[in-house]
Parts: C-alpha cells; structure tokens; sequence
C-alpha cells in the first residue's frame, strides 16, 4: 500500500491509501466549497494545421501506452508511468512512487530524444518539478502556464499526450509548445517566452472577478528573465496583490560565461529547511499579524518594520532575492528542484494560501539531469538557425548554411573596418555566429531575449561612430518594433538589420516563422530593405549594409543549407541602392522574385522550359527602394507578370502594386499575379512540408503561370 506524501513539518497533513487506485469522479479537492470534476476524454489532440481558436471536442479516450510500433519497440519498461493516463493518477502516489514515475518519465524523454535527434534536456531539467506541480495541483481547473516550450515535454506526457509524443514537430503531430486547441491542460499557448505572468495575471483578475477559487501557476525560466515583459508583470501583480504563483525554474545557465563562473546559489539541509519555513502557515500568519500590528500602531512603524522585514528575509533568502520582493512577489526559496518531497511540501503549502498575493517559488535544476555522460557532451541546445531544425542533436555532417556565409562575409568586412561591431538578440545564439565572437571578443554583444534594448543599444552605438550590425531573428524582432520606428528610421540612425529566420522555419511551425518583416520594415520611411538570392547575394548585401552610413538598412536571410557549393565566396562587393537584375530571359512569362524565392523562380522556369514557354527569371533585391527600370522593362516585354516572396500579405507584392497602379502599368495589356504566404499560420512541418502548403514551390509557381497562359489542365496535372 503506498501513502501519499504527508510530511511537510509546518502546514497540512493529509493522507490517502492505496497503489495506484482509481479516483472517484468527483474530488473534494478545495475543501466543501468547491468540488472538481474532470472529464479525462474531453480532450483535442488533432487540431488543423491553421487553426488557432480553441477547440474542446470530443475525441476519442486515449490510453497513456503508446502505439506498439518500431518506434517504441526497444523502449525501457515503464510500469508506473503506464498507470498514469492523466494528472489525477498522480494524486494517490507515494513518495517512493512519484520519485519512480519521475525516472521513468527522464527514461521516457531519453528514448524520444534518442529516437528523434531532438534536445530536450530543458524537460530533463523539470521533470521532478513537473510531477510535483500536477500532484499538489489540479489542472485542467487550476491553469499552468509555461514561459518556454521546451520545458513542457513532461507535462504533455502526463497529460494524455504521451502515445504521440514522438510527432512533436512534425507535420499533423503534436506541437513543441503549449497549445490551447491541443489540451484543455494548456490554458495559454506559450510563445516565444515571458508571457505566462501577464496571462497568469489576467487569468488571475478574472478569477477574483467572477468570484471563482482556482489557482494560477506560472512557471519561467531563468532564460526569460532577460525579458522586460516579465518583470513589468511582475510589478503589475505585486501591486493588484491577486493570488497567484510563480515559479521561477532555475537551470543555473546564463547567458554570460563570466556569471557562470562566479558564485551560484547553493542549495543545503538549511536553505530546504529555510525554504519549508517561508512557505508554512505559521510563518506567514505570524508575518501578516506582525503587519497588521505596526499599521495600528502607526505609518512610521510600519514602515519601520516592512524594512526590518525585507532586510530579514533578504538575510534568509539568496543575492537577488530582494528583487522580487522589491516588486511585490512573496519570495520562498532555493528549493532543489529534483527532491520531490521539498517540492511537494513547498507547493503544498503555497497552494493552501488564500490571500497572500502573488508568490514566487524558486526552484534549482539541473539541465542535464539523468543524462548519460555521452548524451551530456552530445547534446547542444544552442539554436542553429540555419538548420530546418533547431532542436535536432548536432549531426557529424554539417551542411553550410546561410548563416555560416553570412558570419564569412561579417568576419571578412570587420577585418577591413575596425568600428564594426555585432548585437545579437533572441532565445539562443546562432553557433556559427561564435567564430564572430572569437576573432572579435570585444565587439561582439549578446544580449539575449531583450530584442527592445537591442534596437536602442544598436542606435547608441551608431551615434558613438561605429557600424552596429544587429542580428536579430525576424519573429523576434517583432517584439522591438516600437524602437525600430522611434529609435531608429525616426531618426535615421544607421543601424544594419540582419534579420535572420526569415520565411517559414519547419517544426518551429508558427511561433518563430519570419511572415511579417518585409512588411512591417518595408512601410518604414527611411529603411532600406533587400533579400538576397543566395550566398553570394549575401555577401554583396554584407558590404552593401556597411557600406550605407546616412541611414537605417535591413537585409533577410532564411534558415537551411545554401544554393552553391562554392565556399570561397566570404568578401562582398557594395551594389547599387535600388538596382535588381535579369537572371534568364523568355518572352511568355516573367517571374519576379524576391530573396530566397528567385531560387524556386528558376525552378519554376525549368518546369515551364520543358513545355515550351520562355520566362524571363528576374531577381528584384531591393524590396524598397524598388527597381522602378526593371519593373518598366519587365511590363513593356512580357504580357504577364508573376511576383513571388516568402511573406505575408502587404510585402513586396503590394509595394509592386502600388507602384504598378501609380504608374498606370495595369491600365494595359500586363496582368500580374502575387504569389505570398497565405492569410493563416502555417503549422509545424518539414520545410519542403510547409513551402508545399503555402503555395511557394517550383510547381505551384509554374502552375500559375501555365494558369494565366490558359493552360488550366497542364496546370493541374502540374500539381498532380
């Protein structure tokens, strides 16, 4: 008979027997006021491949085993894990038996990863938190929210989705990230990091609103805490002093090698037994009579004695602790992150709290925890942005990217102008962007995912006389968009934009694939904004970009191997502002293409070669300022005209529209077509996957031409 953990020394105490026993179907689980009752079958697993709104339907029951295939074929026996169909399983669990379940989940997670070449040694980190957050809680009532994706693989494998896991990222499979139309235990999708504070927040408010009793659980990394957002949240929930938790899931990984070397917080028999105090009923009673006495007392007592308070646990708690405390959360920690009953006691009694506002727990972890010694020195979770996959384990082959070409050409233009200097902003450095870094240690900055200061950082830089060039992925410059306006072409600094994970990205699916930037950059009135064609339009671009110096430029380059197999091309030769070129010429169609995409331009010509149309294949370049000679020459010789860009609407097609109209050239005999993203979020896939799917392959290109040409049936069996 297992007993489920009962042994916190200050706060509750509650008991349940039996090994591995079916729960009732209702559960008094916040006392006689509230009773849960969860439907384990009322979940969503196969949402559409565009869809974002939420879906609950009724699917079919899933058993936690997964399939019997090849896949799970060798996989290591996993007896508790087997039982555990959904979170209430966990309720009933011992201690011994929860520690067990955590290993085999580790297992779990090792076989996947060992199965699919994918790193996931952020979930190795926070399997034991994990568990511990859906015994003491009880999701889908209670909400928990997750800042990184990455670290959700245990949840989603204690939350039904377990017989798929080995789809993650994968066309129709489950996502890498949170889904709200993918379970009902995910209550807000998980972005790019930092916003499950602000969703906790307001999920928070709404609770209190409606006069509801469920918790809040917003778990973060120390990864985001880079992020402005998060602490602007932070600040806003100490001061709406709403309940809610906050656990802060530490890895110890920073950013900057320096800290890493300097001293970490440790964790000891005291700080877990200072940890349990923090967080118990009696201590916090004790803390809030204490602060009601001194406010009758008097303003200047209370005052006196918040800072005798904050000095005391700032005495108690870690260096940094205060910082929290400062901005309004209930500091409780370091707890180990991978002792269950500390986590257990811990969350416990931080759940029984009924009006102590926001709390934030702080949890230490081990990224690779229960990694072999092997899979430790294998394991890279440095994103290579030139791969379709950035979370695959590095391979012995390594195809040359546009980044490495980019970083070629940067290292070779540095060399020849001492005031260039590099940003970096994001979730994980580029690796090749480390040669950079180590030929110019001292003018190479990594700021992390604080993409806003990066902008203004870049801008500070250029008014100081140098060449900032600021590499930035085209999802996550979105989130500096105010600066890039205002600090920047407002003001027409000279700041180079390198926007990397430009067009679609494979299994990172919608949450980092670069729709937006022609547009959003493009609309600027002073951005200069190009897309090379390949590598050596790369390194053109490169020396273009340093080169400009009265003004803001932006260039993009997508993820995946580059065209040519020439890696000698590293020195670029500045082009003409403005100036595209004619690749093959043809007299039936045109084909304008615009970056990456000139590439399944000229595919699409070999294709319509074969049935006897010419093409004219022309690679535009410039996005703005537009090549207004070439699009005359392009309308006068060719009767259709065909633009082709991998972004969304309002790009590069609807800057040749608006001058197209403007200057009268569809009032004639040329008629044009755009070819651009479609008006929705392209799921995870492969990228030939995704490129399929929106429309933008050789095939569909030439479809359209034989299409315009009349030849409707040729175009179908194009398609066939």
């Amino acid at each position: 008979m297992g007993t489920s953990f009962a042994g916190c020394p200050f706060g509750v105490v509650a008991h349940s027997h039996g090994k591995f026993r079916g729960l009732p179907q209702k559960m008094d689980l916040f006392g006689s006021h509230f009773h849960l009752h969860v439907e384990t079958s009322r979940l969503n697993f196969y949402p559409s491949s565009v869809s974002t709104s939420t879906s609950k339907g009724l699917v079919s029951r899933l058993c936690s085993l997964p399939d019997t295939d090849d896949f799970f074929s060798e996989k290591v026996p996993t007896p508790i894990l087997d039982l555990v169909e959904n979170p209430i399983r966990l309720k009933n669990l011992s201690p011994n038996e929860l520690k067990q379940l955590a290993d085999e989940i580790r297992l779990e997670l090792s076989y996947i990863m060992s199965k699919t070449q994918k790193s996931l040694k952020a979930s190795l980190s926070a399997v034991e938190l994990t568990v511990a957050i859906h015994h003491v809680f009880h999701a889908p009532v209670d909400k928990i929210l997750w800042d990184v994706g990455e670290q959700t693989y245990a949840h989603k494998i204690l939350t039904g989705r377990r017989p798929r896991m080995h789809t993650v990222r994968q066309k129709n499979g489950l996502s890498s990230l949170t889904s709200r139309s993918e379970s009902e235990y995910d209550p807000f999708g998980a972005g790019h990091g930092c916003n499950s504070i602000s969703a906790g927040l307001g999920m928070a408010i709404a609770r209190d609103i409606k006069g509801k009793r469920e918790r809040i659980v917003s778990v973060i990394s120390n990864g985001t805490t880079m992020a402005g957002q998060l602490y602007e949240a932070m600040s806003n929930a100490g001061y709406l002093d709403s309940n809610m938790v906050v656990i802060l899931n530490d890895s110890r990984h920073s950013l900057h090698p320096k800290i890493d070397e300097g001293p970490k917080t440790s964790i000891s028999p005291l700080s877990s037994t200072l940890s349990r105090l923090q967080s118990s009923k009696s201590f916090r009673k004790f803390r809030e009579v204490a602060k009601g006495v001194t406010k009758r007392i008097g303003k200047g007592m209370h005052e006196w004695a918040a800072k005798v308070d904050e000095f005391a646990r700032g005495m108690i708690g870690p260096l940094g602790s205060t910082l929290f405390e400062e901005l309004g959360l209930y500091y409780i920690g370091p707890v180990d992150g991978h002792n269950i009953e500390d986590l257990i006691c811990v969350l416990r009694e931080v759940a029984s709290l009924d009006s102590m506002g926001p709390v934030l727990v702080h949890v230490i972890t081990e990224e690779n925890r229960g990694a072999d010694n092997s899979q430790k020195k294998e394991i890279s979770y440095k994103q290579q942005e030139g791969s379709s996959d950035p979370n695959s384990l590095p391979s012995k082959f390594h195809s040359r990217t546009y980044s490495d070409c980019f970083v070629d050409a940067l290292i070779a233009e540095a060399e020849k102008d001492k005031d260039i200097v590099t940003v970096h902003a994001g979730m994980h450095m580029e690796p090749s962007l480390q040669l950079f870094q180590e030929r110019f240690p001292d003018k190479f900055f990594d700021v992390g995912m604080a993409e806003q200061h990066a902008v203004t950082f870049s801008a500070g830089l250029s008014c100081g006389g140098l060449k900032p060039f600021c590499i930035i992925p085209s999802a996550f410059l979105q989130r500096a968009y105010d600066q890039v306006v205002h600090d920047v072409d407002r003001q027409r600094i000279p700041v180079r934009f390198v926007i990397s994970s430009a067009g679609l990205v494979g299994s990172d699916g919608p949450m980092q694939c670069g729709a937006f930037d022609i547009t959003f950059m493009a609309c600027l009135p002073n951005m200069i904004v190009m897309a090379p064609s390949n590598e050596e339009e790369l390194a053109h671009m490169v020396a273009t970009a340093a080169y400009i110096d009265d003004g803001p430029v932006c260039f993009r380059y997508p993820r995946g191997a580059v065209v040519g197999m020439d890696y000698s091309i590293c020195c670029g030769i500045p082009i003409e502002i403005g100036k595209g070129k004619v690749l093959t010429e043809g007299k039936d169609v045109a084909l304008l293409g615009y970056g990456a995409m000139v590439q399944n331009c000229l595919k699409a010509q070999t294709l319509l070669a074969k049935l006897g149309i010419e093409v004219t294949v022309a690679d535009a370049r410039f996005c703005k300022p537009l090549d207004i000679k070439l699009l005359r020459q392009l309308c006068r010789n060719h009767e259709f005209l065909i633009t082709v860009e991998e972004g969304a609407i309002g790009g590069f097609g609807s800057h040749i529209a608006q001058f197209m109209s403007l200057d009268g050239q569809l009032d004639g005999r040329t008629k044009w077509r755009p070819i651009v993203l479609p008006d929705n979020y392209i799921e995870h896939a492969s990228p030939t996957e995704q490129l399929a799917l929106a429309g933008l392959t050789g095939h569909h290109i030439a479809a359209t031409a034989l299409s315009l040409l009349g030849r409707t049936r040729e175009a179908l069996l194009l398609m066939c």
